[in-house]
């Protein structure tokens, strides 16, 4: 799993150049983005953050983790429990299989790549920590971009349910970056109404 500065350099041109086919836009400082190459930015800028000397495996999944997600809409299952973990369980499939190609054609070796397609599948969470870092980065960019818009979809008792799930995901590094993090002060208080049992004394 030698590093290539060029190699690795050139797969996440690829995973981007991807993503930037995103139809569905997002608007971030006034300006349009394709809406998964945006994901994937904020994903390796908040990674840089967290775990500066991250390894290069985990680098390339975090940059993978959405690729193309919008070929396979959550609303070609059917609208229910089970159809939701279906389409989770697809995805993972689907994602680390295109990262697979991607990563194969830039000139990858085959333990690198199953290394990031493990990471993609989110396998062994909480015993390996490289899935745990690329855990603890998920949740701090949906709670960093996404939980306020999100929010106004949902009501209370859900939310608090959604964000118990979120901190129990989450290693004692990931809650600090959480509790850490500039949100609207309505935003704010929600968090802590959901996670003030978990919280230390």
């Amino acid at each position: 799993m030698s590093t290539n500065p060029n190699r690795f350099q050139l797969a996440i041109e690829r995973f981007d150049a991807l993503n930037a086919q995103d139809p569905n836009v997002e608007i971030a400082d006034g300006v349009p983005h394709p809406k998964e190459l945006l994901y994937a930015q904020r994903m390796s800028e908040w990674l840089d953050r967290f775990a500066p000397d991250a390894p290069e495996p985990l680098r390339l999944a975090a940059r993978c983790q959405h690729i193309l997600r919008w070929h396979s809409p959550r609303s070609s299952y059917p609208m229910d429990r089970a159809g939701y973990h279906r389409w989770r369980t697809d995805l993972a499939k689907f994602h680390a299989d295109t990262a697979g190609r991607v990563l194969r054609e830039v000139g990858y070796d085959d333990a690198t790549i199953a290394r990031v397609q493990s990471l993609v599948r989110k396998e062994r969470l909480k015993a390996d920590p490289d899935a745990q870092t690329l855990e603890d980065v998920i949740c701090l960019v949906f709670l960093q971009y996404y939980f306020a818009d999100f929010s106004e979809q949902h009501d209370e008792a859900k939310l608090i349910g959604i964000l118990k799930r979120t901190w129990a995901k989450m290693s004692p590094k990931g809650r600090k970056a959480a509790l850490a993090l500039d949100l609207p002060r309505e935003k704010r208080l929600l968090i802590e109404k959901a996670l003030a049992p978990s919280l230390p004394e």
